[in-house]
Parts: C-alpha cells; structure tokens; sequence
C-alpha cells in the first residue's frame, strides 16, 4: 500500500487506471505585492482606504501564492504607482530601478516630513523644511506626503486600542457550519 503526503494527489484517469502516478504541487510565489508595498512605504491600512477594501481581504491576496485575479491585481497596481510587471514574481528579479528610485524618494520624503512635524528648535525645522522642498522640486509627486505613521506603536502593553472599546458581533467570533 503506497502512502500520499499531503502535497500530492491522484488525478481521476491515474485512479482508474490504478497506475500510480505522482505529481507534485509546489506553492511557487505567484506575485511579489506584500514585498512591493512595504518597499513603497505604505501601510495595509492605507492602500485598504485606497481600494475601498478590507485589511483582512487585502492580507490574504497579498499571500504570496495567492491566484489573483487581473483586476485584482490591476487595483494593486494602481494602488502602490508600480508596473505591473514589478507585481508578478519573477526568480531572482529586483524592483525595476526606477521603481527601486520612487521607493526610496517615498521613505526619505516620510522620514523629512516626520523630522518636520517632531522637531522642537527652530534650526532643525528649517532644516527639515528645505529637505522637504527640495525633494518635492526633484519629485514633484512627493508634495502632501505625510510623515510615518505612529498610531499605534507607542502603546503600553496595559493600555486598549479603540477596536477593544466597540462591541463583536458572535457570529464574527464563531464560525458558522451550514
């Protein structure tokens, strides 16, 4: 008797024949997403306002080996400014240069615009306020960029964030078997 490791199957003809043939299914990277957007700098909250979508949707199609749809993957696209050939995995490719180039203008921008919003002496602020000019007269598209995020990181292991203060529903709590 042959053992089958959860990683193979039986098609129908090989069944019938009772020839047993393996074949191995292999979870192969689909598309690079969740590595594009941390590179882009935005959060899964972000792009989830942008798309009009859930976090909880967008987290499982980021999946790696998740079988996106061309729509799908278009909206994403759209979201994080990329081609999409830098979305589909490709092994061994890098971020084309000059999306590489955008990522980095993006996290400087944020990081410029963070020392500009935190900075106490006038100095410093003058100095964050020329740094975020130039970078907008070399990408104008970087003008409006907001500062990192920090909602949420300084918080106390004591303290609740507002998702504990609202009521669940039990049926998003208990999974339901019809």
């Amino acid at each position: 008797m042959a053992i089958v490791e959860s990683t193979q199957s039986w098609s129908v003809a090989e069944q019938a024949s009772g020839v047993p043939v393996v074949q191995q299914h292999s979870e192969k990277p689909l598309h690079r997403i969740s590595t594009v957007r941390r590179q882009q700098g935005m959060s899964l909250r972000s792009v989830a306002r942008q798309l009009g979508s859930d976090v909880r949707t967008l987290r499982s199609q980021e999946e790696e080996s998740a079988d996106l749809s061309l729509s799908d993957l278009y909206r994403w696209q759209q979201a994080l400014d990329v081609p999409v050939a830098d979305l589909l995995e490709d092994p061994g490719a890098t971020l084309s240069r000059p999306v590489m180039e955008r990522a980095k203008m993006l996290r400087l921008m944020k990081t410029a615009a963070a020392i500009l919003e935190r900075a106490e002496s006038a100095p410093i602020k003058r100095m964050a306020q020329m740094m975020v000019e130039q970078l907008v007269e070399i990408m104008p598209e970087l003008e409006g960029v907001s500062a990192w995020h920090t909602v949420g990181q300084r918080r106390s292991l004591d303290e609740l964030g507002a998702v504990a203060e609202r009521p669940v529903a039990d049926s998003l709590l208990f999974e339901r078997h019809d």
